[in-house]
């Protein structure tokens, strides 16, 4: 044999792409994301389901009062108080979405577009602080404002960020002063 046909002999077509092989192997990858988001959505609501002994959110009186406060801004959701990564998700607490906060001597008024809103009355009220963190949403130091509250025998947490992040000290101080005053004044009765 010569040269010429050993290296014709030697050269061969490039292999066919197996369509139904790489098919199979997309079809698979989808079912596969489609079972990841499943169980994800079934994960959340067996959290639901747990947290079911949670009363409903209360809802703000005809007459709340003249607002000390406002603020728009963002909810980033809520957790039991002092573990970040807890999220509450029972009754709406769960969902993040714009936020419209107005403090009065009454309570807080947290208004949801899109969710459930809700109100924590003065009584309720435990503290604030600023934190860097909650429910898997973090931000700089000091970037969210961090309202604890009590419902249902459950101390929260619910963070919430304005638009405009220089207010929320005033914030801090405002609730802080409303929890003292009213933690003396259930002393003193």
């Amino acid at each position: 044999m010569t040269s010429v046909t050993l290296l014709a002999a030697a050269q061969k077509s490039a292999d066919v792409t197996d369509w139904a092989a790489r098919i199979g192997w997309l079809v698979g990858l989808a079912l596969f994301v489609v079972l990841v988001y499943w169980l994800m959505r079934e994960g959340w609501k067996w959290r639901g389901t747990l947290q079911g002994d949670l009363p409903d959110l209360p809802h703000a009186p005809e007459h709340p009062g003249e607002p000390r406060l406002t603020m728009s801004g963002r909810y980033h959701g809520s957790t039991t108080a002092g573990q970040w990564l807890d999220r509450i998700v029972a009754h709406g607490l769960g969902t993040r979405s714009r936020a419209e906060l107005t403090l009065t001597d009454a309570g807080l008024d947290v208004v949801r577009p899109g969710a459930t809103d809700f109100f924590v009355p003065a009584a309720r009220l435990r503290g604030a602080r600023l934190d860097k963190g909650i429910a898997g949403k973090v931000l700089t130091e000091g970037g969210l404002l961090v309202v604890t509250w009590e419902h249902g025998g459950r101390l929260i947490d619910s963070g919430f960020r304005s638009d405009r992040a220089a207010e929320h000290p005033r914030w801090v101080e405002a609730l802080t002063t409303m929890t003292e005053t009213n933690t003396t004044e259930g002393a003193e009765r």
